[in-house]
């Protein structure tokens, strides 16, 4: 067996390195770090600017945008804002309240004096305006013995607006509403019967939410949807309005829908009636609220055979409202449902005295 070969391992180790400090660093003293370390071991010693600098801390400020104005406008000549002359003067407030004006600075007082003095030499009074700043009194500061004539002219009127209204609404902090109410001032009718029950139609596991707003897509895709075109073989009801008014409508459009396929009647099996237990079918007359649920829900089993022209959750809405659509114009096939129970109600009418034969 012939030796392998021989592995060596060297140990290689960089070379080692010096740190010294660089020129900027050396030049720095670490005495700048803390240029107020020495005012804090005396505490009656303010600090002061550092050396080569004549200003100190907050020595320059940046001016207000008025007095900003106000330079800009002295140098170029215009009116820039009255700075001074801005808010209620303190002397109009201490003129109000003497006791203020006892513990008034002594230079308030003077300056007073002086402009009282020149307003009463000139004749004019300073310090006035055409308006009060003063906020209007409350009605009830006003006191009830007091005559029109102490009161203020600017709340007389409303004071006698709110004695009338305080009157009619005796124990009301607001008027009471117009009676009767409007048919839509109820929580419970204030949408359109027809709207009421398509929701809670295409409501499922009690999710009335998620069905007012397929309600909303249905509605928005009638409204944004190009006008119908009648069918000469299909007829909707009676003094239906012309197709370009639809849109305009969606409600309406969605009623004239639902109430032209909607059946008159159903066909109710009469078990055992006709002998040897065969049912007989003998037709009922429907309400308006039964006619429509039975054609909103023809209309949901045709609506549910169509195939999503889209993705989203919006895709069962569109598909409802592509079959309303539809029915306008005659191409549903909920015409051919209505046309096959009205058929056999009429082959059947015959069996409507089965009760009195009874009898």
């Amino acid at each position: 067996m012939a030796p392998g070969p021989v592995l060596r391992v060297l140990a290689f180790r960089p070379a080692r390195q010096v740190l010294t400090a660089s020129r900027q660093c050396a030049q720095r003293p670490f005495a700048n770090g803390r240029q107020y370390a020495a005012a804090t071991n005396t505490p009656n010693k303010l600090p002061t600017a550092p050396k080569g600098e004549t200003n100190g801390p907050n020595t320059h400020q940046q001016e207000h945008v008025s007095e900003e104005a106000a330079k800009m406008a002295e140098i170029t000549g215009g009116k820039g804002p009255d700075i001074d002359g801005q808010g209620t003067p303190v002397q109009d407030i201490l003129k109000q309240d003497p006791e203020a004006l006892k513990n008034a600075p002594q230079i308030v007082k003077d300056e007073m004096k002086k402009n009282s003095a020149v307003s009463a030499a000139s004749g004019t009074k300073t310090g006035t305006r055409s308006f009060s700043t003063m906020a209007r009194r409350l009605q009830t500061e006003v006191s009830p013995s007091a005559s029109v004539a102490d009161v203020d002219p600017a709340i007389l009127s409303s004071m006698t607006l709110n004695s009338s209204e305080t009157a009619l609404t005796a124990g009301h902090k607001f008027p009471l509403p117009t009676l009767p109410l409007g048919p839509q001032a109820n929580k419970d009718t204030r949408y359109d019967p027809v709207v009421q029950l398509v929701t809670n139609l295409i409501m499922r596991e009690g999710k009335k939410a998620t069905a007012q707003r397929n309600m909303s897509v249905i509605l928005t895709h009638l409204r944004t949807a190009s006008a119908p075109t009648y069918s000469r073989a299909r007829s909707l009801l009676p003094g239906a309005p012309p197709a370009s008014h639809l849109p305009l409508h969606p409600i309406l459009y969605l009623t004239l829908a639902i109430d032209s396929v909607a059946p008159l009647l159903r066909i109710r099996n009469q078990r055992g009636a006709a002998g040897g237990g065969v049912a007989l079918q003998i037709p009922v007359p429907l309400g308006l609220r039964q006619r429509r649920r039975i054609a909103f829900n023809w209309i949901l089993d045709a609506a549910s055979k169509r195939v999503n022209r889209g993705s989203g959750r919006d895709g069962f809405a569109t598909r409802v409202a592509e079959e309303i659509v539809a029915v306008v114009e005659g191409r549903s096939g909920v015409w051919e449902k209505r046309a096959a129970v009205h058929r056999l109600a009429t082959t059947a009418r015959s069996n409507l005295t089965f009760g009195a034969r009874r009898r």
